[in-house]
């Protein structure tokens, strides 16, 4: 093809709690005229914002535009729960281990990558511990089948050679201050990050290096001689390549087709924890849960420069248009509030100060949406759960496939089947919803 439309432009439900918590930020421009770029990149997120600087440090003289359609950290990429994870996390499994061990190994020496760049981005940018923290997480675990999942994820880590420690109801209360759990898998490897913190101090520091724009939606591109030409709202860009990392959004400008599932995850954030509150609460001042079943609740407390909160993760539903409603998001916060309630009786009263919707991009087979689409553009798309690592994974593989012809990065996404079609509506939003929805009561007390 010769031109590519968007169908849809992205559109959140509820205000980002990670940014609603920070300080006021400083605007990036709003691209307000035309230029001309190497390569203009669409979507300021963590794929995008990494094949950023990716291409910078492999070029420096390159000419680089980022395009983000919204503020920097409102979009996905500030609603994503933090979890940058190097172990297997198999959202679709048991209790997250893959099917075979070398799939598995090879998995976690790429999440390692990213979590090493990451941690590079994290350094240059003077983020500080309670933002950037490599704090490990832990699966816990509510029920007898709960239990059963850590220890057979226990085993299969023994297999890996990971390092690992199982923990009991005790020092589960001890460590959360919770007297909801009765077992833990902790692993060191993962980092907590502040989602949104990393996405403003990435994005601000990519625009001494390279022209980054914000509330500039890329509402489609067309070819013309020598490259493409990108267009917004208020300026046009004419550009040699497109990389598109727009995760979901790829399927809205005519690719991946009815190959891409569209999850909505939701998240409540409580208001600052009195002194009161956190003695009763007890515990550590940081902590970090995933449920042992895929599909239960995830946790964190945080504490620093935005004070002592708690965050409740749980509940999902399909959608192919992108985006979730106010209902559905006002459904999963009465959820979310009698989570917090079981795991926090001591708590009695503490309100959720923030409550929003993010989405997720999925594939049937766990393949990513990565690689050359049309002479020129490029894709580095479709996380399947894991945002932050994959995402950061892919911008720096198609930044090296852009630049060099390829990379072990590149290799290991190229290597991966195309995404198998999805059934036609409304077959396809009925299936998956109420496969969610069996899911999600399957696991019970996590």
């Amino acid at each position: 093809m010769t031109a590519y439309t968007a169908k849809r432009l992205p559109r959140q439900t509820g205000a980002a709690g990670w940014n609603a918590i920070l300080p006021p930020q400083a605007p990036l421009p709003v691209l307000d005229h035309d230029l001309t770029a190497d390569v203009t990149i669409i979507g300021g997120g963590f794929a995008g914002l990494s094949a950023a600087r990716r291409l910078h440090q492999l070029d420096p003289s390159l000419k680089v535009a980022l395009l983000e359609a919204g503020r920097f950290a409102e979009g996905s990429a500030g609603r994503n729960s933090g979890f940058m994870i190097d172990l297997p996390h198999d959202l679709a499994s048991d209790n997250y281990a893959g099917d075979a061990l070398e799939a598995d190994r090879a998995a976690i020496a790429m999440n390692r990558k990213a979590i090493s760049f990451a941690t590079e981005v994290a350094g240059d940018c003077a983020l500080p511990q309670e933002m950037f923290d490599p704090a490990g997480k832990i699966n816990a675990a509510a029920t007898r089948a709960g239990d059963k999942h850590n220890r057979d994820f226990a085993a299969h880590l023994e297999r890996l050679g990971e390092p690992h420690q199982l923990l009991s109801r005790q020092e589960m209360q001890e460590r959360t201050g919770s007297p909801h759990y009765t077992s833990g898998l902790y692993a060191p490897g993962t980092v907590m990050i502040q989602p949104a913190a990393y996405i403003r101090a990435l994005s601000a520091h990519l625009a001494g290096q390279i022209r980054v724009f914000e509330t500039t939606p890329a509402t489609g591109f067309e070819k013309q001689a020598g490259g493409w030409l990108v267009t917004t709202p208020k300026g046009c860009i004419s550009t040699g390549k497109v990389i598109l990392a727009s995760n979901g959004h790829l399927e809205s400008f005519g690719f991946y087709q009815r190959r891409l599932m569209h999850i909505c995850l939701y998240a409540s954030m409580t208001e600052q924890l009195t002194p009161e509150q956190i003695k009763r609460l007890g515990g550590a001042s940081r902590w970090s849960v995933t449920p042992a079943n895929p599909m239960g609740t995830s946790v964190r407390r945080i504490s620093g420069s935005y004070g002592d909160r708690i965050l409740i993760r749980s509940c999902s539903s399909f959608h192919p248009t992108i985006e979730t409603s106010q209902m559905r998001l006002r459904n999963a916060g009465w959820v979310h509030d009698r989570k917090f309630n079981e795991r926090f009786p001591q708590l009695e009263g503490v309100k959720m100060e923030h409550r929003w919707a993010g989405m997720l991009c999925l594939s049937r087979n766990g393949s990513a949406a990565f690689g050359e689409l049309d002479q020129g553009v490029f894709s580095a798309c479709c996380q399947n759960g894991l945002g932050i690592a994959r995402g950061t994974l892919q911008g720096m593989g198609i930044a090296e496939l852009l630049l060099q012809g390829g990379s072990q990065i590149a290799s290991h996404f190229l290597a991966q089947p195309l995404p198998p079609k999805l059934p036609p509506e409304p077959f396809t939003s009925l299936g998956a919803n109420t496969y969610l929805m069996w899911k999600e009561w399957r696991s019970g007390k996590e």
